[in-house]
């Protein structure tokens, strides 16, 4: 297999297993079981209006259900295994479509009153998304 540079498979497992399979799979089924531990943890927002509670909770539900794949296609890139190039497809297509999900559902409850997160926390939450993203797309693209 051709890489993006020396070792991009095993960062690219590493930032799936980080970013796609911690945050999304692992923070997310903690919204699932307990929401009010979620909010003591800071997963998700103390203040947040009912309305959005409603969105946020299927959001974590969905996340429960795909993310796991982030799992075995992180574990796969990082042991070097033919299979997790395919795998990868599926982080490389969903983590981008998060990040700019997050970016205007952050900028339609900041023109709606209601900013739940800070600005940095965002920039660098939808950064991250995006990054893993096309870094596994181009990983799975080169497998």
């Amino acid at each position: 297999m051709n890489e993006i540079f020396p070792y991009a498979q095993q960062v690219t497992g590493v930032l799936v297993l980080l970013v796609g399979f911690g945050f999304h799979f692992v923070g997310q089924l903690i919204s699932v079981i307990n929401w009010n531990k979620a909010v003591q943890w800071g997963l998700q927002e103390k203040s947040m209006p009912p309305e959005y509670r409603v969105y946020e909770h299927g959001i974590a539900v969905a996340d429960v259900a795909l993310a796991w794949v982030y799992g075995l296609a992180g574990v796969g890139l990082l042991l070097g295994a033919v299979w997790a190039s395919k795998l990868a497809w599926f982080p490389g297509v969903l983590l981008p479509y998060h990040a700019i999900s997050a970016w205007c559902w952050t900028r339609n409850q900041k023109t709606n009153g209601h900013p739940l997160k800070s600005d940095t926390f965002w920039v660098v939450w939808c950064s991250a998304n995006l990054l893993t993203g096309v870094l596994a797309l181009a990983t799975a693209w080169q497998g």
